[in-house]
């Protein structure tokens, strides 16, 4: 059953698209009627593509993998900024950095150079400096805390991506879509939804939608995250009730590992090798 309702979505003004004028024909079968030369989202399809990205995004998050949540316009930045770190998932929220998922490494290097600073301020390099040099270090270290501060923590590529408006963050979009990174996406009647493997048709301007998205969508990651933490805690405990073989059992197979190894060593001569 879904977690949303059409009343909930209706109230937070999800069902409002863009004018009729600015509509791309691609949205065509999210679109419920045009009121008063403004689209009209269906909201029942709004709901069932919100129960689909729920479902597998609760599976990403139980897999401990991340998903990288997208959203630098003004009205979403501080709903992502809350709701990611309270499911300790990676975002952006001020301006993309070009190449962030295509050249992932040269991102890393910068966090790590974030880390370094860090480590001289931590063990007294940082004393031995100027006064000038110490004011652009740490200028720099927080010009690199705001751009990159939140994916601090992400070793590696994103296991999805998760935009705010796919028109404005279309640099995400195309990069996720050439490395093949699952992309969903609040998509409003004027955007194209063929870059998007999962679309949510809905406004996403308005900040009561946002935010009443994006917080059902974050119930079921944590809900994924807690029974990923679970079976994973279950397993550990199978791992250490398993029995370690009797020591007599040990050493015969160690003795026969030997025996291989010279029958090797054997074969290996005969071959000239």
């Amino acid at each position: 059953m879904s977690r949303l309702t059409f009343e909930q979505l209706l109230e937070a003004g999800s069902h409002f698209g863009h004018l009729k004028s600015k509509w791309n024909p691609a949205m065509a079968p999210y679109i419920f009627m045009e009121r008063n030369g403004i689209h009209i989202i269906d909201l029942y399809k709004t709901i069932a593509k919100v129960d689909e990205a729920a479902e597998v995004m609760k599976n990403i998050a139980k897999s401990g993998r991340k998903i990288l949540f997208v959203a630098t316009k003004k009205q979403a930045k501080q709903i992502v900024a809350d709701l990611a770190t309270s499911a300790e998932m990676p975002y952006v929220i001020e301006r993309w950095p070009g190449g962030m998922l295509t050249n992932f490494p040269t991102i890393r290097k910068a966090v790590k150079k974030m880390s370094t600073i860090d480590k001289m301020a931590s063990d007294g390099t940082f004393d031995n400096l100027s006064k000038r040099e110490k004011l652009q270090i740490t200028r720099q270290r927080a010009k690199l805390e705001k751009n990159l501060g939140s994916i601090a923590d992400m070793g590696r590529l994103p296991a999805a991506l998760f935009v705010v408006d796919v028109m404005k963050e279309h640099i995400a979009v195309a990069e996720a879509n050439r490395l093949g990174i699952p992309v969903f996406g609040m998509v409003d009647t004027n955007s194209d939804p063929s870059n998007i493997d999962f679309v949510i048709p809905s406004n996403d301007d308005a900040a009561k939608s946002i935010e009443l998205i994006l917080g059902t969508l974050f119930k079921s990651i944590q809900e994924g995250v807690e029974e990923g933490k679970i079976e994973r805690g279950n397993k550990g405990e199978e791992s250490e009730e398993q029995e370690t073989p009797p020591k007599r059992e040990r050493k015969s197979r160690a003795r026969r590992t030997e025996e291989v190894s010279e029958k090797e060593v054997v074969e290996t001569e005969k071959q000239g090798i």
